[in-house]
């Protein structure tokens, strides 16, 4: 009797390990002490010395049942950007930039070149957000989960001087709303998306014209990470009164988390082009509206207010920065939370 008998097979670990250094090592900063393989990771302090009240920050979550659908599709490399993107997201729309992550891999086997690729996505996924990728965890938990399955969490530590919070508070009746396009459905609402459409691989391979691709590869999408969106603003001299990430519970659970009291966030609807896939989803589904605004992202991945004097300078610097923004409402007085019309 040994370990690998017991379903833990320590060598498979090793092998997991020297195949994703190569991805780790792309997402290296200069704070970052020591190497891969330590029993926690090493992050300098001296860059937030400069700052007059540096603040840290945090972010935790997963992929949620969305990775149920890279083991139908048996495609890795992508939910790691989507469980840095849900973790780094939270992290800037305090104000914040993400300097580090970790990531927690649970499975029911290691296939070293699954992990690998799992990595690789987070390792991406860093990249995009700046942030140092400096340890994680893989564990195998046989007879707990089923040998090609795994699940997928993370946390971001970020800072940012306390002047620069994005609190909300100065948030004022006649701002003005700008949103930021999502790269599809993100990483939210799956569980009702997997009842909506028939999680087969011949469903996901389906080609939708509306779509200009494969089911699959369309709900695959990974989420869009923001943090050098959000850097273009505050770099254009934009001061970011409050921020949103559209993540579950759609416009409105999220918009109201930014707003003070007696203030309404009016969102125009029709400001903005919404993904062909939320439209495929609503009537396959046969969802109501309200619903799709209280479960997805409907094209938003993110709603800043700023003054409504800053609205274009703010729009121009997103799209300078590669993303797509539109002017999609305001705050008006009285009330509380989101109207859509």
């Amino acid at each position: 009797m040994d370990y690998k008998s017991a379903g833990v097979d320590i060598e498979a670990g090793y092998q997991s390990v020297a195949l994703l250094k190569d991805h780790v090592k792309k997402t290296m900063r200069p704070e970052v002490l020591g190497g891969l393989g330590g029993f926690s990771g090493a992050f300098s302090m001296d860059k937030i010395k400069e700052m007059e009240h540096p603040v840290l920050l945090s972010g935790t979550d997963g992929v949620g049942t969305k990775i149920k659908l890279a083991f139908l599709m048996d495609k890795h490399d992508t939910v790691g950007i989507d469980c840095v993107a849900m973790c780094v997201n939270d992290v800037v729309c305090a104000g914040g930039e993400p300097l580090f992550f970790l990531d927690y891999i649970a499975c029911g086997k290691n296939y070293p070149k699954k992990i690998a690729a799992i990595v690789g996505g987070v390792a991406e996924g860093c990249k995009q957000a700046g942030a140092a990728l400096v340890g994680g965890e893989t564990a195998e938990h046989p007879g707990l989960m089923p040998e090609e399955e795994y699940d997928l969490a993370g946390f971001a530590v970020g800072v940012v001087d306390q002047k620069d919070l994005i609190t909300g508070a100065q948030i004022r009746p006649g701002d003005a709303l700008i949103g930021i396009a999502s790269s599809g459905v993100h990483s939210n609402g799956f569980s009702l998306i997997r009842k909506v459409f028939e999680m087969t691989k011949e469903s996901l391979a389906t080609y939708y014209e509306e779509l200009g691709t494969t089911l699959g590869e369309a709900l695959l999408t990974p989420t869009r990470i923001y943090v050098k969106a959000l850097k273009a603003v505050r770099d254009a001299g934009v001061t970011i009164k409050g921020c949103s990430h559209i993540t579950g519970g759609g416009f409105y659970e999220n918009i109201p988390r930014m707003l003070p009291d007696q203030t309404t966030a009016l969102i125009h609807k029709d400001s903005y082009p919404i993904p062909p896939i939320f439209g495929l989803l609503q009537r396959t589904g046969g969802l109501g509206e309200k619903m799709m605004y209280n479960t997805y992202n409907m094209g938003l991945g993110m709603v800043l207010a700023v003054d409504a004097s800053d609205a274009e300078k703010t729009i121009d610097a997103l799209k300078e920065a590669g993303e797509q923004a539109y002017l999609v409402g305001e705050v008006t007085a009285g009330g509380t939370g989101v109207i859509i019309e």
